[in-house]
């Protein structure tokens, strides 16, 4: 996976550069290597000048840059410079990897907490811990966030605030392939029982043979 240095820039202004290092327990040493390598576009392998730069000696730069590597925090890539002579260069692509991931899962999170607020809110009281690992087990099984939310409206407006029928629609529209509100919505229609966004939630989808 090739990650541009400088798509990465939002995460790293964002302070989260320093966020993920201190999560990854990171020695002052090390943390330095890695800024380093981080204001370095070349970023050729010289432990000569690794040792300078950094203020300490090449044994103790060599130990800490084979840490970073034995972590996967950095890489070492060979290529061709522009004469053709074969180079290698030092690579943050794993750490930046490790911080899109736990941006990416920090954004899961506040979407499944958007999702138990919804679900707590149209039931009308707090959901159970039975409940809340029922929710959980509809995202680990690639349910849409939209479609669950979806699911849901569907059983409040048939009056029927019941997990059990919840993940019977959600079967059923897995079943038909649905992934989006809109592919339940063209199903209506190819079935002509088109009918106002309104009445989207009459149908009655448990009895539905196509």
């Amino acid at each position: 996976m090739n990650i541009d240095y400088f798509k990465c820039q939002k995460y790293i202004t964002n302070n989260l550069f320093t966020k993920k290092a201190i999560a990854l327990k990171l020695s002052l040493e090390e943390f330095l290597m890695l800024t380093y390598f981080d204001n370095d576009y070349s970023n050729f392998l010289n432990i000569d000048e690794l040792s300078k730069n950094l203020g300490i000696s090449g044994e103790k730069a060599y130990e800490v840059f084979t840490s970073l590597l034995s972590k996967k925090i950095i890489d070492i890539k060979t290529e061709k410079d522009i004469e053709g002579r074969m180079i290698e260069k030092v690579s943050l692509d794993g750490f930046y990897k490790m911080i899109i991931e736990d941006e990416k899962e920090e954004e899961k999170k506040a979407i499944n907490k958007d999702i138990y607020t919804e679900f707590e809110q149209e039931f009308g009281r707090p959901i159970s811990s039975m409940e809340y690992e029922i929710i959980n087990a509809w995202l680990q099984h690639n349910y849409t966030e939209e479609l669950i939310l979806g699911a849901l409206k569907e059983a409040v407006y048939n009056g029927v605030k019941n997990f059990r029928y919840i993940d019977k629609i959600l079967y059923e529209w897995n079943k038909k392939g649905f992934k989006t509100m809109n592919d339940v919505n063209n199903h209506l229609q190819r079935s002509d029982e088109k009918k106002e966004e309104s009445e989207l939630f009459d149908y009655n989808w448990l009895d539905d043979e196509d």
